[in-house]
């Protein structure tokens, strides 16, 4: 790990390399983690280190890709707003070409609806290039819906945007249908890593998955999610990377799963909501635009590939932190050891209780 300087006073360090492949990119890379929470570089760098143990590393898919923006339409009861959006459907080819009058890159690829009373709830699904797009399908929207008003009848107004989106909130409309990059990461860990590195078996973590981030997430009432600290990666990769940090919000939302294979761990990391951008706002900063060129995102590469490559990488850091906090949690003491060991004097714990 190596130190850089601090993005806004925040402590950064890269950790890694971690091994990558996959249907985007097969490489080795080290990675940018901004945090306060020191622990964690260490946790990503034993992940890290596990994944280069492993004859693919970490397998990242990328499933899917679309940023969304929804608008609000009020109709004059809920038949009129059934009939829009029939019209609304047949009308998308004309609509996707409103869209490319507004950019170069945005481009219209889905349109999902909802009505509740009187009220019609579009949510528009844009892919945006290299961008991760807020401003972008927000500009397309505006269009479309000024299109809509003009060639719809029977709706009016009602907002720009609709929460139907949705924008850094955690929804099961997002878990479900997705927002940003689709992201799932695999690795398969041979047995003799598992006792040696991880200090644990297959079974345990399996078992503690099923019990922690799957039963506990349950009764806690979460929403398409479990795992057991996604947010603590994505946050600090987000901060080293120039990303929109807010949206930690819906991209923590994810599940995690861990099989015993005959003592091989198989372990994996389903991201639906990664919202991150090798171009845009906050991206010509100096400290931004030399992480994303070393992370290899800033290469002559065809629109959307830079941030396609950026999202894996991201995947992979979450899957990396995950497996080592989940195997520490099999073991009694060890997450707090570490902790005190890392951020606090023993003085402290013994003066203060």
């Amino acid at each position: 790990m190596n130190d850089l300087h601090g993005v806004a006073g925040v402590p950064m360090r890269w950790v890694g390399p971690l091994k990558i492949s996959g249907n985007v990119a097969t490489t080795e890379t080290e990675v940018p983690l901004a945090t306060y929470e020191s622990p964690l570089w260490p946790s990503v760098g034993r992940g890290a280190k596990i994944s280069r143990q492993t004859e693919r590393g970490i397998v990242a898919t990328l499933v899917d890709e679309r940023m969304t923006r929804s608008v609000l339409v009020e109709a004059e009861d809920a038949q009129t707003a059934y009939a829009a959006t029939r019209r609304i459907d047949a009308q998308f080819d004309d609509l996707n070409k409103v869209v490319r009058a507004c950019s170069g890159f945005a481009e219209l690829v889905g349109i999902r609806h909802e009505i509740a009373a009187n009220l019609l709830f579009i949510r528009f699904e844009f892919t945006t290039g290299d961008a991760s797009g807020h401003n972008m399908a927000t500009l397309a929207a505006d269009a479309l819906l000024g299109h809509i008003l003009e060639n719809i009848p029977g709706v009016s107004y009602g907002s720009i945007s609709g929460n139907y989106c949705t924008d850094k909130k955690a929804t099961a409309v997002n878990g479900i249908l997705g927002r940003g990059k689709n992201v799932v990461t695999e690795l398969l860990v041979p047995r003799s890593v598992v006792t040696e590195m991880l200090h644990t078996t297959a079974a345990k973590i399996a078992e503690l998955n099923l019990r922690k981030n799957l039963i506990g997430t349950l009764l806690a009432g979460g929403i398409r999610s479990a795992n057991s600290h996604y947010a603590n990666m994505l946050l600090a990769f987000y901060l080293a990377t120039g990303q929109d940090a807010a949206n930690i919000v819906e991209g923590s939302q994810g599940v995690t799963v861990a099989e015993d294979r005959d003592g091989d761990l198989y372990f994996s990391c389903t991201l639906p909501n990664l919202i991150v951008g090798t171009v845009g706002n906050g991206k010509d900063l100096d400290f931004v635009e030399a992480n994303l060129t070393r992370l290899g995102c800033r290469a002559e590469r065809e629109p959307g590939e830079n941030a396609r490559r950026l999202a894996v990488i991201a995947a992979a850091t979450v899957l990396c932190g995950e497996l080592s906090t989940m195997a520490a949690l099999t073991n009694p003491g060890e997450l707090m050891r570490a902790h005190i060991h890392l951020e606090r004097k023993q003085g402290e714990y013994s003066s203060n209780g």
